[in-house]
């Protein structure tokens, strides 16, 4: 049976305090955006497209959602299958393209590396990453490829 879950957003451009958009290298990109009950994030543009490089950003966020949702939905499997994650970790990278007026994300890579418990099946760690792929929200929602190359080892080995 279908579930349908709501998720809502407060977005601001705070940037509007630093002036108009009368020119397009002239205007902040600066925003904020909340949820109910949760801290408010500071965001801004990549800095290719004139935002400042130690803020986060949209793009950033986007590779973010999809490298935590495979680690939330992986370590959900790994409980109902009694295997032990000690340790979890991922340096994902997207590529997105630029064209004239917009661009799209046309691919990215997560590379999750997991720890589990000494006795715990190795091969089960890894087919759960395929099956944590088909099972991600967001990595199903995406009109692009999002790829694994996990790595499993084993604690004390």
């Amino acid at each position: 049976m279908p579930h349908d879950h709501h998720y809502a957003t407060h977005l601001i451009w705070t940037g509007a305090a630093q002036g108009p958009t009368s020119a397009y290298r002239a205007y902040s990109r600066d925003h904020t955006v909340q949820s109910a009950g949760k801290p408010l994030l500071h965001l801004t543009a990549d800095a290719a497209f004139l935002g400042k490089p130690e803020q986060y950003n949209p793009e950033d966020l986007l590779l973010a959602a999809l490298s935590g949702c495979h680690m939330l939905t992986y370590l959900a499997l790994a409980a109902r299958a009694s295997l032990h994650v000690v340790g979890y970790e991922d340096k994902a990278e997207g590529r997105m393209v630029q064209k004239d007026t917009g661009g799209a994300f046309t691919e990215v890579m997560l590379r999750p590396e997991v720890i589990i418990a000494a006795g715990h099946d190795r091969d089960l760690a890894l087919h759960l990453h395929h099956q944590a792929h088909e099972d991600c929200f967001i990595a199903a929602s995406m009109n692009f490829p999002v790829r694994h190359e996990p790595v499993v080892t084993v604690a004390g080995a």
